[in-house]
């Protein structure tokens, strides 16, 4: 099966969006960010530079938990950049629980003697900047680093993301296929990202570390891209 390019699917207004982020953000890091952009909603997939991007947070609520670990993997439907790869230890405002520390194996001792998100935002931002950035679950990544970035200089942090985990819902679950199995009583297929990528034949990795996700979710949309639509697909089709 191949996608055609939801041609249906308005764009969100993104490239004025950031415009407008600009020219009116008062922190300089925010600003040089948005005046960054990104590429025009037209761009094939295939030519797009983007960035995979993963957090570990201790509980799935941006607004009792917070981030602990962020990874990002630089990539383009070519190549993954991986010397070019970033990854962040932070130490957040709220204390670690047992139950966070299980799921992704970040100590207190780990902590400790981390950086604040505010002290390694920069280089963040510039590790993002220009890129699409890739998302295995919008609702995790965007909202918890937009809340935390609110949290430490009253400014909200929003971008459009290309999210895995809702191409693959299109693909496993939304077809005439799909629905047909689950008319007939058949559970609907896993998206998560262990057994996303198990069905395009990708290796297993050790999940809940935010690099190793990141690289787990670009291999993933390269997959995706293969298989089910085209590398002249515009990224208007993907992002959200």
């Amino acid at each position: 099966m191949r996608l055609s390019p939801r041609a249906s699917v308005p764009t969100p207004g993104w490239p004025e969006y950031l415009a407008g982020r600009a020219d009116t953000a008062r922190d300089a890091r925010l600003a040089r960010f948005f005046a960054t952009g990104l590429p025009d909603p037209e761009t094939p997939i295939g030519e797009a530079p983007m960035a995979a991007l993963d957090m570990e947070t201790t509980g799935l609520d941006e607004r009792r938990h917070a981030i602990v670990s962020i990874g990002v993997v630089p990539f383009t439907l070519k190549r993954i950049a991986l010397s070019r790869r970033r990854y962040w230890v932070v130490r957040p405002p709220r204390p670690l629980n047992e139950t966070s520390v299980t799921f992704h194996h970040i100590t207190h001792s780990d902590i400790a003697q981390a950086p604040d998100l505010e002290e390694i935002l920069d280089e963040l931002l510039e590790a993002l900047a220009g890129r699409l950035v890739v998302v295995h679950y919008r609702h995790i990544e965007r909202p918890f680093l937009d809340a935390a970035v609110k949290a430490r200089i009253g400014e909200s942090l929003l971008f459009p993301v290309i999210d895995t985990m809702s191409l693959e819902a299109r693909i496993q679950r939304q077809s005439l296929l799909a629905r047909f199995k689950r008319w007939i009583g058949r559970p609907p297929a896993s998206i998560r990202l262990y057994d996303s990528r198990a069905r395009y034949g990708l290796p297993v990795y050790a999940g809940h570390h935010a690099l190793i996700d990141a690289l787990a979710t670009a291999e993933l949309l390269q997959a995706q891209v293969a298989c089910h639509y085209s590398t002249t697909t515009p990224v208007r089709a993907l992002w959200s």
